[in-house]
Parts: structure tokens; sequence; C-alpha cells
């Protein structure tokens, strides 16, 4: 009967054992090919594929309204190409903003305002208009063919594009600091 119990015991202690290497193992495998995943991932930086100095790659979008812009269009004007997408919350921070403190502000002069929902339907774009009262032009980029010139992956992004078509500036996400220098410099490039 001892013999029995004995057998039992170092039988789940094997058992423990291999159980407790596995874990051992899992956790230090499965926390170095995490590291290495967010490793390769690219920094806002290096998805960034329109630096500033840049000649902006030329593009045709269609517009909520069914109309189309190009960019070559645009020549002559200063343009502030923000993508984003309605799920994104710095997006949205940044869209409300927008109509008082870009668009109203510098109406009349040689600027365009072209924010582009990235990789959405038009029905989820029409929807969101609706919910937040939007009536200013947006580009739709349903399979993201435009946003992809420009960067990997990360949005809100803004390239703010000067009348003779070269960045100026290229940002990415959304803070009150860097939206108040992008008004700046809309201003310094529309003097």
């Amino acid at each position: 009967m001892k013999r029995r119990h004995q057998k039992k015991s170092t039988l789940s202690m094997v058992v423990m054992a291999i159980l407790a290497i596995v874990l051992c193992a899992a956790l230090l495998f499965g926390n170095s090919f995490t590291a290495k995943a967010q490793n390769n991932r690219p920094t806002p930086e290096q998805a960034t594929l329109v630096k500033e100095g840049q000649k902006a790659p030329a593009f045709e979008v269609e517009m909520f309204d069914g109309s189309t812009v190009k960019l070559a269009d645009l020549k002559g004007k200063v343009v502030l190409l923000n993508f984003w997408a309605t799920w994104c919350p710095p997006c949205r921070a940044e869209l409300a903003r927008v109509e008082k403190d870009i668009i109203e502000k510098f109406k009349g002069q040689e600027f365009v305002f072209l924010p582009v929902s990235r990789g959405e339907k038009k029905e989820t774009v029409a929807a969101f208009r609706e919910k937040m009262g939007y009536s200013f032009p947006m580009g739709l980029d349903t399979d993201s063919r435009v946003y992809k010139e420009y960067a990997e992956t990360y949005i809100p992004r803004n390239f703010l594009i000067d009348k003779n078509g070269k960045v100026v500036k290229a940002s990415v996400g959304y803070s009150e600091e860097e939206f108040a220098e992008l008004v700046k410099l809309i201003e310094k490039q529309l003097k």
C-alpha cells in the first residue's frame, strides 16, 4: 500500500515538474515572441512614407458628395490632408475642433482642409457625419489606397502640403499642442 502511494506521489511530482517546465517555457518564449512582435512594429516615424520636405504623392479621392478631388487640382493652395477613422478616439477629438479652429478660420483663403476616411465604407462615414452634425467635405478612401501612399499605419495623420505640393509637416496622433502648431504652420504658409 505504501509503495502504491509512493508511486502516485512520485508520478504526481514528475507531472507537476513537467507542467512547471512547460509553463516556464511558454512564459519565457511567449514573452520573447511578444517582445519580438512589438519590436518589429514600426514606430510612427518609420511608418511615415512621405517625410517633410518631400513632394506629396499625387492622388485622386472620391468625396462624400460623389465628386472627386485630385491633389494636382489643388496646386497653388495650402492643403491639410488628414487621415482619420470613425472608430479612432484621437481622430474624433481632432475632428471636433476642425470646423471652428481650421475651416472657419481659413475660410476664403487659398487653403483646403481635406479629411480622408481611411478604410471605411460610405455608410459608416454617413452615420458618423449625421451623428456628429458634420457637413464639411470628406474624402472616402475605402480601400486605403491613398493612405498607403503616405503611411503604413497609425492615425490620425496630418500632412500639411504647401502651395507647390511639398510636405512641410507630417504628424501622427492628436494633442492640443500639435493641433495649435498645425494652425500656426497653416498661417505661416498662407502669408
